[in-house]
């Protein structure tokens, strides 16, 4: 359906997650086309779905009133379907990726259980360095010199994986990509592109059906 190509001459990575579970990282991705996509991955998008999709009436951020809503704390607070999602998205992390870097908020849930199931360290990206304390960006170890992947829940715009990226980048990490459940497809993949940052989708809200 959409899962990206990723060429790289770099070996399978073949790991044991927490839990016993054979996994492997630096694989090439699935081919985006529908029919091969297999039927857990479906059912994985349809749980999202089932889970995330609200009925209603809704007064959007931008002001409209809306009678559907996505309310993605919905799948990200569901301990099974969480858990589920961060294994269905090992192949989609970079196979030289060092350190996985959640972005506040609903980045940090997902890179959690993926740090998990990978067994890479993450970090936990705030949107503004805090002014007390340790007054850090990024909660977790130095990235300085570490080849970092961005994680993040949902993109729109792309506009907050675009600054973080800016900001992780001036702490001397090496980023080159990001990773997230859901691209919305609003615009965000286009623009993270021209940014030189390659976004890597689970699912686009296209996939995303009741049936």
């Amino acid at each position: 359906m959409f899962f990206v190509q990723h060429q790289s001459a770099a070996p399978t990575a073949v790991e044991r997650d927490p839990k016993g579970l054979t996994t492997k990282r630096g694989q090439p991705r699935r081919p985006q086309a529908a029919e091969q996509r297999d039927p857990m991955t479906q059912s994985l998008s349809q749980r999202i779905y089932h889970s995330a999709h609200l009925t209603g009436e809704f007064t959007l951020r931008s002001g409209p009133v809306s009678h559907e809503y996505f309310d993605k704390y919905l799948f990200e607070s569901d301990p099974k379907l969480l858990s589920d999602i961060a294994e269905a998205m090992l192949p989609l992390i970079p196979p030289d990726t060092e350190v996985l870097a959640g972005l506040e908020m609903g980045g940090i849930p997902v890179v959690t259980m993926l740090s998990h199931f990978s067994g890479l360290p993450c970090i936990f990206v705030r949107k503004e360095a805090k002014t007390y304390g340790t007054a850090k960006l990024a909660e977790g170890p130095n990235t300085a010199g570490k080849r970092v992947t961005i994680v993040e829940d949902v993109v729109t715009s792309g506009g907050q994986i675009i600054l973080s990226h800016q900001d992780l980048v001036e702490t001397g990490a090496i980023v080159a990509a990001a990773i997230c459940v859901i691209d919305r497809q609003a615009g965000g993949r286009e623009k993270l592109d021209a940014a030189g940052i390659e976004l890597i989708s689970l699912f686009r809200k296209s996939d995303l059906t009741q049936d």
